[in-house]
């Protein structure tokens, strides 16, 4: 995947909270509902800035930026803690 794609991808997955924000304000969601899709969204995010940041690190090594991977939902969200 390319920085772009990532980038697309990134701007897809806000798309999709912002509009998950204002589904639930027209009544169109429960709040539970909404909650859960932000959290996956928000997982889903996490990764992306991940390995945007893991192709920016092997490039700025010398290293080939297609060498990165998205890494598992477990390992993105435990940086946090």
């Amino acid at each position: 995947m390319t920085d772009d794609a990532i980038h697309d991808r990134i701007d897809a997955l806000i798309a999709e909270e912002r509009s998950l924000r204002e589904r639930l304000g027209a009544g169109e969601i429960s709040e539970s509902d909404e909650h859960a899709r932000l959290r996956v969204l928000e997982t889903q995010l996490d990764q992306a800035w991940d390995l945007l940041r893991q192709r920016r690190a092997k490039r700025e090594f010398g290293e080939n930026p297609d060498g990165a991977a998205t890494r598992s939902a477990s390992t993105v969200e435990d940086y946090r803690n």
